[in-house]
């Protein structure tokens, strides 16, 4: 991905991070370009607060001043940016989708068991049944003279 992609998505997410930045850019999209009055009319924080917030916005692309009538300046939204960041986060979940992908695939294939012949059962018997694939926690295997442990969680030689 581009580093100015990156660079602009960046300040995007910055900007978005704070509530209140968030409640203006909303109350502009509701309402369509307004004063920084009058957004302090429609929001709980002061015109002085909202100018600074919109500053930031400003910086980061989401919003345009324009100049209005009797030097009042009228805020605008500009969707570039947050397309900018809408392809970002598509990009990143594309990389995610098929990691994920490939993640569910390997637990799935786990689910169903192995697809290799496991080491003891290469060695001609299955833990847990003896000789014969009689089951039983620790049958007595007579090749080795193998029994169970005194804690029942294994195979000892001799007496426990």
């Amino acid at each position: 991905m581009p580093p100015d992609i990156e660079a602009v998505a960046e300040q995007v997410f910055i900007a978005l991070a704070d509530p209140t930045r968030r409640a203006i850019l909303a109350a502009l999209a509701a309402g369509g370009p307004a004063t920084a009055t009058d957004l302090a009319a429609r929001l709980p924080i002061t015109r002085q607060a909202i100018a600074k917030h919109l500053a930031l916005l400003a910086e980061a692309g989401l919003v345009t001043a324009e100049p209005g009538e009797r030097r009042r300046v009228r805020y605008r939204l500009r969707s570039a940016p947050m397309q900018v960041a809408q392809q970002f986060l598509a990009a990143l979940a594309r990389d995610w989708d098929g990691a994920l992908d490939a993640l569910k695939d390997h637990l799935d294939r786990s689910a169903r068991g192995p697809t290799t012949t496991p080491l003891h059962e290469s060695r001609g018997h299955h833990a847990g049944t003896d000789v014969a694939g009689r089951r039983g926690y620790g049958a007595r295997a007579p090749e080795c003279g193998a029994r169970p442990s005194a804690a029942g969680r294994g195979v000892s030689k001799g007496g426990d």
